[in-house]
């Protein structure tokens, strides 16, 4: 079996756009190559939106599978791989068994199923508290386990049959006296007497076990048959025998069946460690989503238990980040917007440039690595580059950039324009989609100085596309701002081909705020921003240059 593959996630932003998740899957490859002892895996934070939806059937690729919260879960803590015993085994058995395993809980399965637990007191338990002579008959105790209890063997009968009636006792007396306290169905403890044993069986007992390897006479033999007397030789004195068998009980009658504390593999352990503080319990079950046994865990795995590892591409704020990132161990950093507030556990490797587009920075990172670009992984560098700088219209666009995509082209095999007008059709035909839908298809929050606002943004090649998607959202913008507990919200629907923003707004001062900031007046329900087409690099700087006034 090989050494288990260390995972870390590359994951984009919320509300994730084409170069948030083109550059995650992109950047995972790179990894890949780079380090072939981790598994790099690509994942989104978010709904994939209609224009990425079309990048990545265009190009073959499989979208990233969805990482809701990256808090520590069941999964993360080591999970010891008890193996699960069955019912049927001796308390002998199942004690020799957690001292070879150094462990103080057994779990029971049957068909990989738990049915219940065992633990080093309840057996102790066993063995202090039960005075009853019937308690082997009342446990249901198969000869089999009776037989590896007292390293014996049967001389007659069925070793798979029960002692499910009567009493133990040790035929210390001689047989005149025996009569007056053997009954029907007995379990019979004696010596190599002959006449003891003969007595037993004539008084019905159900099994006669004969101590010190003693023989057993070929009368006995049938006699014990006649009468369906088993017939059990064991090596031990009486007294070792006595002391022995009421180990030979099932661990079934001793279990706890009921009220079971388990935890599943995707719970959050935020959440079961208040449940464990309360339990005296040292170890509790792990079941799989389907209720199979997969192992145990105690407190203390607690303490050695390993964050998730990520690498964030094309965000570096928290607020903006997936859900739990304060509690998972961030390795890199590679994003192209503003330093924002996200804190990290210890130092990481952190590349930020001033260019239009993270893919952008993961092309070079495949250059000075040496790594060739496959033509799909170039083909979704390109589009992720088209997309972030709008075709190139975006002031955010850099030379560098432009340079960047059409060398991607080429080894893609795309022509920029024709494909830039069929992704950005795909992007704003939202006429099936929910308002909500579209209000966070591309959907970031920011705050400064106390006051918390939103801005969306939806990008489309006519203002006709743009016309039928503000009728849409206009109702929704206040349903918005109560849910998201922001001050205001802002809506982008910028109009690629005219480099114009028609910006919808509500909440707050936001009007005012957009006056100051454009100097400009609103045209009825929006302003119409010339010009105005990044909401990275010309429409928050500028609020927030206003807000900090």
């Amino acid at each position: 079996m090989g050494i288990k593959k260390k995972r870390v996630f590359v994951v984009g932003h919320k509300n994730p756009d084409t170069d948030s998740i083109c550059s995650a899957i992109c950047y995972a490859n790179l990894k890949s190559k780079l380090c072939e002892d981790t598994d790099y895996i690509a994942m989104r934070a978010g709904h994939i939106n209609e224009e990425t939806q079309y990048v990545l059937e265009r190009f073959g690729v499989q979208p990233p599978l969805y990482l809701k919260d990256v808090r520590t879960q069941v999964r993360d803590i080591e999970i010891r791989e008890t193996e699960g015993v069955s019912q049927d085994i001796s308390l002998k058995k199942a004690w020799n068994f957690m001292k070879d395993k150094n462990v103080a809980t057994l779990p029971i399965t049957e068909k990989n199923k738990l049915t219940g637990l065992i633990s080093i007191s309840d057996i102790a338990t066993s063995y202090m508290d039960v005075y009853d002579s019937k308690i082997l008959a009342t446990a249901k105790t198969k000869y089999k386990n009776i037989l590896e209890t007292l390293d014996a063997e049967m001389v007659v009968g069925n070793a798979e049959r029960f002692f499910d009636k009567g009493k133990v006792l040790v035929a210390a007396a001689n047989p005149d006296l025996m009569e007056n306290y053997i009954a029907e169905h007995d379990l019979v403890i004696l010596g190599n007497r002959y006449e003891s044993q003969l007595c037993a069986i004539e008084m019905k007992a159900d099994c006669i076990i004969v101590c010190e390897g003693a023989a057993v006479s070929m009368t006995i033999k049938k006699m014990a048959e006649e009468k369906g007397c088993t017939v059990i030789s064991t090596p031990h004195d009486t007294y070792t025998v006595a002391r022995l068998i009421n180990q030979s009980m099932p661990i079934s009658h001793f279990m706890r069946r009921d009220h079971l504390i388990t935890f599943q593999m995707d719970e959050f352990t935020d959440n079961i460690k208040e449940t464990m503080a309360k339990k005296r319990h040292r170890d509790f079950p792990v079941l799989d989503k389907y209720g199979n046994y997969i192992g145990m865990i105690s407190r203390r795995n607690l303490l050695n238990m390993s964050l998730k590892k990520l690498i964030l591409v094309d965000h570096n704020e928290k607020s903006q980040a997936v859900d739990g990132v304060e509690s998972a161990e961030i390795l890199e950093i590679i994003d192209h917007h503003r330093i924002g507030s996200l804190e990290t556990i210890s130092p990481v490797f952190f590349r930020n440039q001033p260019l239009g587009c993270t893919a952008t920075i993961i092309y070079q990172m495949y250059r000075e690595n040496g790594v060739e670009i496959s033509q799909t992984i170039a083909s979704l560098l390109c589009a992720a580059i088209v997309s972030d700088t709008l075709m190139y219209r975006s002031p955010t666009c850099t030379e560098y950039d432009r340079q960047t995509a059409e060398e991607l082209a080429k080894i893609a095999g795309i022509k920029v324009e024709q494909f830039a007008r069929a992704m950005f059709k795909a992007g704003s035909n939202l006429k099936s989609k929910e308002p909500e839908e579209i209000f966070f298809q591309d959907f970031k929050t920011f705050s400064i100085n106390d006051v918390s606002f939103g801005v969306g943004q939806i990008n489309a090649m006519t203002r006709e596309e743009l016309s039928d998607i503000k009728e849409k959202l206009k109702p929704y913008l206040e349903e918005a701002t109560g849910k998201l507990n922001v001050n205001m919200v802002f809506f982008m629907l910028t109009d690629i081909i005219s480099e114009s923003t028609e910006l919808l707004y509500v909440g707050g001062n936001a009007e005012e705020l957009i006056e100051n900031a454009f100097g400009i007046m609103p045209d009825e329900d929006s302003f119409r921003l010339e010009g105005v087409i990044s909401r990275k690099k010309q429409l928050i700087p500028t609020l927030m240059a206003i807000m900090q006034q």
